[in-house]
């Protein structure tokens, strides 16, 4: 059996501290890497993350903190990336130790910006990090439900079966069920879309379009992802699992989505700069439907979706007309 050894977390924000919160309930020891030392610092006084899940709170004996990645890099075993998409790179480029070895774990719900490769793909290619080594966390799961201990239902993907299953038995939990999967590719780029996706409910939403819409929207949504993942990666999948169909619905149905939230105030009127300036969070739907849009027109996968979703964020198409004209594409 594969021994996961020390773990900690690269990243500080929500997502981070709700997966900090499950690991350590069994560890009872975790390497942290959080970019500010100032906020190291509130953490430690409060004995929680002061910008992020304020209610949960840590035993701050049990945290190995620093804002030195290669400290938190050269002390552990597994690496767990928390860290928004476009971020990842400026991060890694302060590495100056070796990560090949690691047992690298992406917990990034968003493509690399610029070089439109998924985040497993990145490590691989770019830092030389073998594909038994990278593993990926998806699934339906708000962090701000999993730190209140809501039951929910995670994945684990990894070409090597046996380490994904150490990984979820380090995860798995009273309120987190876990199950393994090979798909790490498909994990990854189905985590992309359904930001886009929920960008789109939540555009029809601010349109004042119906439940009954929605329920076709999420219908085509399903359907044109399961397109694109069969491009990517033609596995043997099923796409109404929890990890692919689940996700989708949360993200494009729940009150704590990002995404969503960020198309309905597009819907509602805002620009792009001003929705964002409003939220203060990170909608990793916007860069993600950049990213898909561009991986897109090498694969030809028909996506008018995500073609629309692209016209409203890049092109400044108006999201009535736009809208209207997916409208009339759908059956």
């Amino acid at each position: 059996m594969f021994d996961c050894g020390k773990i900690a977390i690269i990243g500080g924000g929500s997502w981070a501290t709700a997966i900090a919160k499950i690991i350590i309930s069994h560890t009872h020891h975790i390497g942290w890497y959080m970019r500010r030392d100032d906020r190291i610092e509130e953490f430690k006084r409060l004995s929680h993350n002061p910008t992020y899940l304020t209610s949960v709170h840590f035993n701050t004996n049990e945290i190995y903190f620093s804002n030195d990645i290669n400290k938190i890099v050269e002390a552990y075993d597994t690496l767990v990336f928390v860290i928004p998409s476009p971020y990842l790179k400026n991060h890694l480029k302060k590495l100056r130790t070796r990560i090949r070895d690691k047992f690298i774990i992406t917990a990034i719900k968003g493509l690399v910006p610029d070089e439109n490769l998924a985040c497993s793909e990145y490590f691989h290619q770019v830092y030389d990090v073998p594909l038994e080594n990278l593993a990926c966390i998806g699934g339906p799961s708000h962090a701000e439900e999993v730190a209140l201990e809501r039951l929910s239902y995670l994945t684990v993907g990894c070409a090597d079966l046996t380490k994904a299953k150490s990984f979820a038995d380090v995860m798995a939990s009273e309120y987190i069920k876990t199950k393994t999967s090979a798909d790490v590719m498909g994990i990854e780029y189905s985590s992309v879309l359904k930001n886009v996706y929920a960008i789109a409910a939540g555009i029809c939403s601010g349109l004042n379009y119906g439940d009954n819409f929605q329920a076709v929207l999420i219908s085509n949504a399903i359907q044109e992802m399961d397109r694109l993942l069969t491009a990517v990666n033609p596995l043997d999948r099923n796409v109404c699992d929890s990890v692919y169909l689940g996700d989708l619905l949360v993200t494009g149905y729940s009150k704590f989505s990002r995404n969503r939230t960020f198309g309905s105030m597009i819907g509602k009127g805002y620009s792009v700069k001003s929705a964002q300036i409003e939220m203060e969070m990170i909608a990793e739907g916007y860069f993600g439907t950049k990213c898909m849009k561009e991986i897109n027109r090498y694969l030809h996968v028909n996506m008018p979706i995500l073609d629309a979703v692209y016209n409203i964020l890049y092109e400044r198409i108006n999201p009535q007309i736009e809208i209207k004209l997916l409208t009339d594409s759908f059956r």
